[in-house]
């Protein structure tokens, strides 16, 4: 799967994407991330990108020209295995059921707002809008880093087991009551730490046994 960034600060997240998991996916060729900076389209020699709103207020606003423009650059013909995504408080809220969606197609090209604002008519050349909450951030490129997680970890042989996604948080959802799974917790060693004691259960080697009280001691939250 193929993740293109747009972003004025291009270098922000590589430790991130170099690091752990993603990381050795990236070097198995399972994904591939590329960030694109959209100030090399800038059009001018300070390579400026934003300018104050119409109408006035605060903050600035991204330009549309050299987002467009980036993004033209890597993606020349709509098709329908690719996702336009701007990264925005206005969109639909990152679910898991929304990153399941979102690992069906084969490349994700994500745009990542920074100021106040993107110029509003980049929504004419985007596919949709995603937020991850209710809160704001300086920038989308966080969020993108988020998402790109998250949605890279679905995409088999990251995680190496399969099995790992089973029984994990958001893996289930009750449409009936519209509330998904928090998983069980999780212990190691050692089996006592400062008086705290491991369950008992878990230690009895009783498979069944393990399996009822990890049941019972999963939650569920809309």
């Amino acid at each position: 799967m193929k993740f293109d960034l747009l972003t004025i600060f291009p270098e922000c997240l590589d430790s991130y994407f170099s690091s752990s998991i993603l990381a050795r996916a990236q070097k198995n060729k399972l994904i591939e991330i590329n960030t694109h900076d959209i100030r090399e389209q800038a059009g001018n020699k300070h390579n400026t990108v934003d300018e104050p709103p119409y109408g006035g207020g605060p903050g600035m606003v991204l330009k549309i020209e050299p987002v467009y423009k980036t993004l033209k650059k890597i993606y020349k013909i709509k098709n329908k295995n690719t996702q336009v995504i701007l990264l925005t408080p206005r969109g639909e809220t990152l679910t898991q059921t929304k990153v399941k969606e979102l690992a069906k197609y084969k490349r994700l090209i994500l745009i990542a707002g920074h100021y106040e604002a993107i110029d509003a008519r980049i929504d004419n050349f985007i596919d949709q809008k995603i937020s991850l909450g209710n809160f704001i951030m300086t920038g989308g490129e966080l969020a993108a880093a988020t998402l790109i997680d998250s949605v890279a970890r679905l995409v088999p042989g990251v995680l190496g087991k399969a099995e790992s996604l089973d029984d994990e948080s958001f893996s289930e959802y009750n449409k009936k009551t519209k509330e998904f799974n928090i998983e069980y917790p999780q212990y190691t060693r050692p089996e006592e730490f400062k008086g705290l004691k491991v369950p008992e259960v878990l230690l009895s080697g009783n498979h069944q046994k393990i399996k009822e009280w990890r049941e019972k001691q999963t939650k569920f939250r809309a």
